[in-house]
């Protein structure tokens, strides 16, 4: 074996010196890598829990078919019919000093008006009641009425002014007013006499069409946002159609509140924790029973849902938050409510003071039940 020299022997211990530190890094690095591949393996991240919904429950209602019967309808057939304040020519055949106008005669109406009472006063036979007539029907009654006088009588009826049929349009309508289009509309036929609608600045929620002194239950943001045609009815003569501004949407907050009553959207919104503080609940110091089911009555044409909300959650940041439509009624009971029926009961003499400012489902569903 060949012996070391004192210099070999150096140059070994000084390697070896400078070797482990080196075997430490690769040992420290390898260490390390298998850590962090075992924690990408084991430890995964976690999806964040989704908040939950603060509805407890809903349940949905429609207006009967006998409730819907005997709501005011326009006649089944669209042939105009003669009232008050229409201007009708009449020519009896053979017999024109009988007729309005006569032959010749320039200037006045152009005929003879229909007064109040839906009575015409001409020559022979007087006065003769045309109220809701057809101008068919009309023509047959003068034709008799005249043939006690005249042989083969024979009388021509034409309209010269309708101006008995008119619909009222309200609202954000371009152009607004009394309309006269001399023979009857649906309801999108009546909007279009109105011009345009400013959809981004009306309240659709709590438009409504009145017929009679009945408001419809009838969907305006279904018909005109969503296009749905069951929504567009045959109007009666007279209605009224009113589409409110946007900057008038408000909800109803009645019940445990210290100032129960309208509460106005700020900028189209308004959630129920909104409503609740304006409406002076003191959301610090509440009762379980108060906050744990809060009844809200949403209706929207002839149907309704009926929502309980924990809005206890609400508060705890436990559930998100609820954003109230316009024309929603919010109930916060002052005990626990184990139904429906005692909310209605408990609220609707309330109800019944306000119920012109009511969507039309709860006066036609409910209301109407205690007159």
């Amino acid at each position: 074996m060949q012996r070391l020299t004192h210099v070999d022997k150096i140059f070994i211990a000084v390697r070896h010196h400078l070797f482990l530190p080196f075997l430490v890094v690769i040992s420290l690095a390898t260490t390390l890598s298998a850590c962090t591949q075992q924690a990408l393996v084991t430890h995964s991240i976690s999806s964040t829990a989704t908040v939950q919904s603060p509805v407890v429950s809903t349940e949905s209602q429609s207006l009967s078919v006998k409730a819907q019967d005997m709501l005011p309808h326009a006649p089944a057939d669209t042939a105009y019919r003669l009232g008050a304040d229409d201007v009708i020519s009449i020519s009896v055949y053979g017999h024109p000093e009988l007729s309005s106008p006569q032959p010749g005669v320039t200037g006045g109406i152009g005929g003879v008006m229909i007064t109040s009472d839906g009575t015409v006063g001409l020559p022979l036979i007087g006065n003769v009641n045309l109220s809701g007539l057809t101008i068919s029907q009309a023509q047959q009654k003068l034709t008799s009425a005249y043939a006690a006088y005249i042989n083969n009588a024979n009388v021509a009826v034409q309209i010269v002014s309708a101006q008995s049929l008119r619909y009222y349009l309200l609202g954000t309508f371009s152009t607004p007013g009394v309309k006269y289009p001399g023979h009857p509309l649906t309801l999108l036929d009546a909007l279009s006499l109105g011009g345009s609608v400013d959809l981004a600045n009306a309240d659709l929620y709590q438009a409504y069409v009145v017929q009679g002194s009945q408001k419809m239950p009838i969907d305006f943001h279904a018909l005109l946002v969503d296009g749905d045609l069951s929504q567009n009815i045959q109007l009666a003569p007279g209605a009224t159609i009113v589409i409110p501004p946007a900057s008038t949407e408000n909800a109803f907050v009645f019940g445990s509140v210290g100032k129960p009553g309208s509460i106005p959207f700020q900028s189209g919104q308004l959630s129920l924790l909104q409503a609740l503080s304006v409406a002076d609940l003191d959301l610090q110091n509440y009762t379980a029973a108060e906050l744990n089911q809060v009844r809200v009555i949403r209706s929207h044409g002839s149907s309704a849902d009926f929502i309980i909300v924990n809005a206890t959650k609400i508060l705890r940041g436990e559930a998100l938050g609820f954003a109230l439509e316009p024309g929603d009624i919010v109930f916060v009971p002052p005990t626990d409510i184990a139904s429906w029926n005692q909310v209605l009961n408990d609220i609707i003499p309330t109800l019944t003071t306000i119920s012109g400012a009511l969507n039309p489902f709860v006066a036609i569903a409910y209301l109407s039940r205690r007159n």
